[in-house]
């Protein structure tokens, strides 16, 4: 992590943004079953502006980067940006529709989503690194992968120029270049993610003190918290509260967004990931993904 950071609470996210269209259903159907379910929903979603959002609700100030289609859902999503106080100067504008997720969600909360990217895959290059650097007091800068992967590289290369902490949240999963694993400093897999990276499942402290060996690392684990892995390979784990959850769906980019919130507030890592713990927690007993994110008051409750 550079020494020379700002602590200014500036989060740049370079990333999707997507409406998610969700159906909830006790049992999800097999090949060629048709059942009934329960609820359809419309929201906004798409990872990066997930991340963004909560990160705005926890109270940083940030800067979207991305792109949207000429239509309805990129109208929405434009005006809910506003709406929860996103900088949103350079989110353009596409002739290809906005992404969208169709997410299905089972009695036990747990969600299987197929991503349209549309728009997302358009952001160029040449706009994300003027973003970069142009924003004033930027310290963190957040990416994950339903964006071409070029555009984060991009990103983050100009993020470290300017002595930003960068945090990649790999999902869903693609394989990454070296460069742009160099130039991460904060990797944030899933479980499933890990073992795509890894190749072995996060089960032992010996498998996880063997990944991105001089880096540092969160594993997040689902209703078992999330686990440190700092540079040098020591383990820190913070378990999650008992919650009976509803919908899974955002989860893991509520522990991102409150993740970046905390290190641009210059927060030590482990206070951070407690925090984002928490938060993550409490958004799985709601439905949806940024309509079950707490808000400021809320969360000044988890701290």
């Amino acid at each position: 992590m550079a020494a020379n950071v700002i602590k200014s609470g500036v989060i740049a996210v370079v990333g999707s943004a997507m409406m998610d269209l969700t159906a909830y259903a006790d049992v999800l159907p097999e090949p060629g079953q048709t059942l009934a379910g329960q609820l359809f929903t419309t929201g906004f979603g798409g990872k990066g502006a997930n991340q963004a959002v909560m990160a705005a609700h926890c109270g940083a100030q940030v800067h979207f980067i991305g792109k949207l289609g000429k239509d309805v859902f990129g109208s929405a999503i434009a005006d809910n940006f506003v709406k929860v106080g996103i900088n949103s100067q350079y989110v353009d504008q596409s002739e290809t529709p906005t992404g969208i997720a169709h997410i299905c969600v089972d009695g036990n909360g747990e969600n299987r989503i197929i991503i349209i990217p549309g728009a997302n895959h358009e952001i160029e290059i040449s706009r994300a690194v003027e973003a970069i650097n142009s924003i004033k007091d930027l310290s963190v800068v957040v990416a994950q992968c339903e964006i071409k992967q070029e555009v984060t590289l991009a990103s983050f290369k100009a993020a470290k120029a300017r002595g930003c902490i960068t945090i990649l949240n790999p999902a869903p999963f693609q394989p990454l270049s070296d460069e742009v694993m160099e130039l991460t400093d904060w990797l944030i897999p899933n479980e499933s993610e890990f073992r795509e990276l890894h190749g072995n499942l996060p089960t032992s402290d010996e498998i996880l003190k063997s990944f991105r060996a001089g880096k540092s690392s969160i594993v997040t684990l689902g209703s078992q918290g999330a686990v440190y892995i700092s540079s040098d390979g020591q383990l820190t784990y913070v378990g999650a509260p008992k919650v009976t959850a509803v919908d899974t769906t955002g989860a893991g980019d509520a522990f991102v967004g409150t993740f970046a919130y905390s290190l641009a507030f210059g927060k030590d890592p482990v206070a951070a990931m407690t925090l984002g713990v928490k938060v993550a927690s409490l958004s799985v007993m709601r439905k949806g993904a940024q309509s079950s994110y707490p808000d400021q008051a809320e969360i000044a409750t988890l701290s």
